[in-house]
């Protein structure tokens, strides 16, 4: 009686084991989220449709196919930037790039529009100068 209880729970235990590892294999994808806020579709907003170069120099697109992490943020044609959002963008840069040690300074509205900013070592020593345009976020070394 005790071998046929004995053969019973392995063989249950075995069960147990043989379904767990069917089923996690191959679980289903999810179905992609609903649009419902009037975004664009997936691959049309931030960094959706960036063309990377491939081997060789031709260019690839990166799109439906890698879907990027941020994805969900649509890109606003007027970025509508302050002087306190330029500065938060050129800070993350810095750390984005692992650099730790340089900062952002003399951050100001110029009188033709984009706005200005330095990084400056710790001591801060400007070490290049630029602008960033408010409605476009595109940036340019000045010096």
């Amino acid at each position: 009686m005790r071998q046929i209880l004995l053969a019973a729970a392995a063989a249950f235990v075995a069960g147990g084991i043989v379904t767990g590892a069917a089923l996690s294999q191959a679980q289903p994808a999810p179905p992609p989220p609903q649009q419902m806020d009037g975004a664009p579709p997936p691959g049309h907003g931030w960094m959706g449709g960036w063309h990377h170069p491939g081997p060789g120099g031709q260019a690839w697109m990166h799109h439906h196919h890698h879907p990027h992490p941020f994805a969900l943020i649509y890109h606003q044609q007027d970025r509508n930037l302050a002087p306190a959002d330029v500065q938060k963008i050129a800070e993350g840069f810095l750390l984005w790039n692992g650099n730790h040690t340089w900062k952002v300074a003399n951050v100001a509205a110029t009188a033709n529009g984009p706005i200005g900013f330095d990084l400056a070592t710790q001591e801060g020593s400007v070490i290049a100068k630029f602008t960033m345009d408010p409605h476009t976020g595109r940036i340019q070394r000045v010096g």
